[in-house]
């Protein structure tokens, strides 16, 4: 079957199975970049399935939180302090430094305005950056892109938007071209030159050599022979930064993998990944148990990515994200049902952090949504409109959060 560009560029997606693993001796730049020049990058991390935000970030002088969660809660003298109010899951140690060395804010009720308790259609939602509204075409990362592309005019590689799964998702769904890489192992490399390319690096190869366009002209053949290198080099050379270990487990090799991918200068803007096992129905633990191991990998993967990058996370800006919180009462099977409001994470060199903001609705009766979650009191979208602003001068919110209404002058400036 015959490939050819445009059909990639029409449906705004390059699905390029197993390219993720960049050798750390690939040095020559797609993008010349230097330290008067270096543009902001994103990563975007969803938390797929609504993770607990109560117990990741505990409010332990809450009274009535323990009330409600008898045998899930957190206890007050295992919990990390954060500001003698709110407390880090005690599996979230890694990312203690972060938070008290500045470079970490906490979001705490924060979500989407919809109140669906759907996992699809939540998703969706806030893929599309428009809660409500199930016709958006496209995500609000690719428009965040785009309201990039009215400010700078520029041209961008082929690797200038990213995600590591079989498939480009929602969030990056859209006219600007973006990459989804699979596993490395799925690449046709094996150590050797000679190696057969796989059909998706076939007609990525394919793509270059006929290019015309001056989206991929200029840059092509640089990108093009760093695929090439990639190709032609074991992988598994690359070694993470001293002291950057990271989790043996999907999410673990997705940081990774981004971390290799945004220090190999390949002209990386965004890139966004997902994790999954946040459904906590039953026995979701407290200190130790289900929740607590997603949590620890979760935390470390991070952990591990932040260190890995070194002098680059100055640059990196990361935010995480999951379609809606958990109950406020723990259920009769020892676990949360669907929720309303959860709490975000920023992570960055310019993240203005070591502090949890949003306004804190409380857990008293009155207080609750519907009589059961916590309430939001953080639009999502205020967050993501802030990050993409500061990260990588996307200003134009009504491009990119169309009928939100996001005024900057309340953002809770984290960035």
């Amino acid at each position: 079957m015959q490939t050819n560009r445009r059909f990639f560029l029409r449906n705004g997606a390059l699905a390029l199975a197993g390219t993720t693993a960049i050798p750390s001796f690939l040095v020559r730049s797609v993008l010349a970049e230097t330290a008067a020049n270096r543009k902001g990058r994103l990563v975007v991390v969803f938390q797929r399935g609504a993770v607990d935000g109560l117990n990741v970030v505990v409010p332990y002088r809450e009274k009535n939180y323990y009330t409600m969660r008898p045998t899930i809660g957190i206890p007050a003298n295992r919990v990390l302090d954060l500001d003698g109010f709110f407390g880090l899951h005690p599996s979230l140690a890694s990312l203690q430094p972060l938070y008290r060395g500045g470079h970490l804010a906490v979001i705490h009720a924060a979500g989407s305005p919809d109140m669906t308790r759907s996992h699809f259609d939540a998703q969706d939602y806030m893929e599309s950056g428009t809660p409500g509204v199930k016709s958006t075409p496209d995500g609000w990362l690719n428009r965040a892109l785009q309201a990039e592309d009215l400010r700078h005019t520029c041209e961008h590689t082929a690797f200038r938007a990213l995600a590591l799964g079989a498939q480009v998702p929602r969030t990056l769904a859209g006219k600007v071209p973006a990459l989804a890489l699979g596993n490395v192992n799925n690449f046709a490399v094996g150590g050797h030159v000679e190696a057969p390319l796989s059909p998706a690096a076939g007609a990525f190869e394919a793509m270059y050599s006929d290019s015309g366009d001056s989206i991929f002209h200029s840059t092509g053949e640089a990108t093009f022979a760093a695929v090439k290198m990639l190709r032609a080099a074991d992988p598994a050379q690359y070694e993470p930064t001293a002291g950057a270990e990271y989790p043996n487990s999907e999410f673990g090799n997705n940081m990774r993998q981004i971390a290799q991918l945004l220090k190999a200068n390949l002209g990386v803007e965004a890139a966004f990944t997902d994790v999954s096992g946040w459904d906590t129905h039953q026995n979701q633990g407290a200190v130790e148990g289900q929740l607590s191991n997603r949590l620890r990998d979760f935390s470390d993967s991070i952990a591990a990515f932040w260190r890995d990058l070194g002098d680059r996370a100055e640059d990196v800006t990361l935010v995480t994200m999951s379609e809606f919180g958990r109950t406020a009462r723990q259920n009769g099977t020892g676990g949360t049902d669907h929720g309303h409001a959860n709490v975000m994470f920023v992570l960055g060199g310019r993240v203005l952090g070591g502090s949890v903001s949003g306004r804190w609705p409380g857990l008293a009766e009155h207080q609750l949504n519907e009589g059961r979650d916590l309430a939001v009191t953080t639009d999502f979208r205020a967050v993501l409109g802030e990050v993409v602003s500061k990260s990588i001068g996307a200003s134009n919110f009504e491009l990119v959060f169309p009928g939100a209404r996001l005024d900057p002058s309340r953002f809770l400036k984290v960035v």
